[in-house]
Formats: structure tokens, C-alpha cells, sequence
């Protein structure tokens, strides 16, 4: 039976929706076991039934306020850190958290540990294409590193397209490099040479540079970029469906009776605009390169977006994601070295 950490109090929901997300899961989820770590008393309120759920009992929580390292090392009793140190034990298969994204990347990074060869594992989502064959696209890296060198780009495209082809199910996946312009020569030293390793690795299908305003438009299946850049496209891409969904409702209900009525008819479009956008329905974001799945969820990730993110896992542990990946990255590794 697999069997899933869950880091219970970590998100601004906590316990109550990563609760109530596990008992939605395991009722389509019948041969996975989720183990808890938090507050018993706490857990407790929002569980009836505890088949197939196990609460491990922790004193401490590492907060979104928290210095991410440190927290780590010291809050060693913490919900996050048992939960990875269970995995690390053997004693589960995967980890799940809407906690804080640093911590839970050092959780990954010094207790759960790297996958060998991997200087810097990444944060992975998936994003909505609007045109296109592919109704998705992959992003990486979306928070796990604030500043990363040309080589770390060319290993996200390395861990992009793996995750791309065998999770995504794409085949030949197009890989583009985020820039301010599609030009080779575009952008800072980091980005061109970067650039350069991308077009010189024959194993994947590197398609240029990538302007932000495209990304939507089904031009590419993985797009690679730093840390810093991706939280801030992904948070931005967020907020602007949000914020055109609420201009239009505004729009609609100032616009009299006739508007109303118009907007009324086009409920269900709207909705459908809505789903088309909302990328929390593929799971969370994947940290990838460590030894184990780990999958990180929105911090006010509800109920329905805490199951996607545990159906996600699941899938990744069912696939056997990390062990294949590193057998992946080790060869094309080897290739690289034999071409040098």
C-alpha cells in the first residue's frame, strides 16, 4: 500500500481544509494510506472515520514567517520535518505540504535529500495552454531557487522534459528558455550562455527563447526558467485571470438590465474560462531532483485543490517518477560527458 506524509499544519488553512482534502482523497484513493503529522487534537476534529489515515502526533510548526533553513534545523519536531523525515526513513513514499516553500525545499533538499548528479532540484507546475495541441504546459523553476547559473537552467530542461514525457505523457516535448525576447543573443550573460547548452544538447527538442506574453499560447510543452522569474510569472498569470474574471463581473452587473441578462446567458462560459485557468486542478507543484515525490500546494489551497495534489502524488509514486528519473538523468549525464 503506498503510503503519503502529509504536513497537516502547514498552510493558511491548516488543519481543517489539508484534512478535509485527505478524507476526500481517500474515498477515491482506496490503496493509499496518509499519515499526518500535526496536532492530534486538532487533526482529530476533522476526521470521523480513520480508515486508511494515521495521526502522528507533533508539538511543533513551521510558520510561512519562519526563516526557511533555520526553521528546518531547529523545529526539528515540526510537522514538515517529521513528515520528510518519514520518507527519508522508508516509513512513507511521498511527501505533501502547502507550507513554506523554503522550508519545505530545504526539508527536501537536507533531510529527504538530492537525487545524485543534480546540483539544484527545481519547483515544477503545470500552467493552462490556451491554443494548441496540448492543453497544459510545464513550468520549472517556479520557487525553488532565487538565482540560478546557465548550468542549473540546463538541468531544469533536463528534469522538464523527463517529467514532461512521462507525467504530461508529451511526446518530443518543446523546450523554450524565458527571456525578454526570442533572439539568441537576448538577455543577461547567464541567459545566453544558458541558451548556448540548451541548443548544444542533441536529447531534448530546445525550440529558442520564450517572451512571458506567449506563454499561453501552446508554444511550448516546458518552458525553463530561474526561481525568481517563475514565482513572479506564475503569481502575476494568477492574479490577472483573477483580476479580468472580477473587471468583467463588474462590467456585467453596472451595465444594467440588459447586461444582466447577457451575463446570465454567458454564466457558463465564464465558468468554463475559470476552469481553463485554474492550473491548482493539476496537483501541486513538484519539487523535482530529490530522492522521493514531493508535491507543494498553494498555501490557501481549499479542500478539492489539497485532493488534486494527493491524487497527483499518488500517480508519481505509482510510476516510480524518482527512481526512473534518476536512472534518466544519470545516462544523459554519461552522454554528456562522453561528448565532451
Amino acid at each position: 500500500m503506498i503510503k503519503i506524509a502529509v504536513d497537516a499544519m502547514g498552510g493558511d488553512n491548516a488543519p481543517e481544509e489539508i484534512v478535509k482534502g485527505v478524507v476526500a482523497a481517500r474515498e477515491e484513493l482506496s490503496d493509499v494510506e496518509f499519515v499526518l503529522f500535526g496536532k492530534k487534537e486538532e487533526i482529530q476534529k476533522y476526521v470521523s472515520d480513520f480508515k486508511n489515515i494515521t495521526i502522528v502526533h507533533t508539538d511543533e510548526v513551521i510558520t510561512m514567517e519562519d526563516e526557511p533553513v533555520r526553521a528546518v534545523r531547529k523545529k526539528k519536531n515540526s510537522s514538515m520535518v517529521m513528515a520528510a523525515q518519514a520518507v527519508k526513513n522508508g516509513d512513507a513514499d511521498a511527501l505533501f505540504s502547502a507550507g513554506n516553500t523554503g522550508a519545505l525545499l530545504a526539508a527536501g533538499l537536507f533531510v529527504i535529500g538530492r537525487i545524485k548528479g543534480v546540483d539544484r532540484p527545481g519547483m515544477t507546475t503545470t500552467l493552462p495552454s490556451l491554443e494548441g495541441a496540448q492543453d497544459s504546459f510545464t513550468m520549472l523553476d517556479v520557487g525553488a531557487n532565487a538565482e540560478s547559473k546557465a548550468k542549473n537552467l540546463h538541468e531544469f530542461a533536463v528534469l522538464g522534459n523527463f517529467y514532461s514525457c512521462n507525467v504530461m505523457q508529451v511526446t518530443n516535448p518543446r523546450i523554450a528558455l524565458l527571456n525578454n525576447g526570442t533572439e539568441y543573443d537576448k538577455g543577461d550573460r547567464i541567459h545566453k550562455e544558458a541558451y548556448q547548452l540548451l541548443e548544444a544538447d542533441d536529447s531534448i527538442n530546445f525550440v529558442g527563447n520564450i517572451e512571458s506574453r506567449e506563454l499561453l499560447n501552446g508554444t511550448a510543452d516546458v518552458v525553463v526558467t530561474d526561481g525568481f522569474t517563475g514565482n513572479a510569472v506564475l503569481k502575476n498569470t494568477e492574479g490577472t485571470a483573477l483580476s479580468m474574471l472580477k473587471l468583467i463581473k463588474h462590467a456585467i452587473l453596472d451595465s444594467g438590465v440588459s447586461g444582466k441578462l447577457g451575463g446570465l446567458l454567458l454564466k457558463n462560459s465564464f465558468k468554463e474560462v475559470q476552469d481553463k485557468m485554474d492550473y491548482s486542478k493539476h496537483g501541486g507543484a513538484v519539487l523535482l531532483g530529490v530522492k522521493a515525490p514531493v508535491v507543494k500546494a498553494h498555501g490557501s489551497s481549499n479542500e478539492e485543490q489539497v485532493k488534486n495534489a494527493l491524487r497527483q502524488l499518488t500517480t508519481m509514486v505509482d510510476s516510480r517518477i524518482t527512481k526512473n528519473l534518476s536512472d534518466y538523468f544519470e545516462t544523459h549525464q554519461s552522454r554528456q560527458e562522453e561528448k565532451e
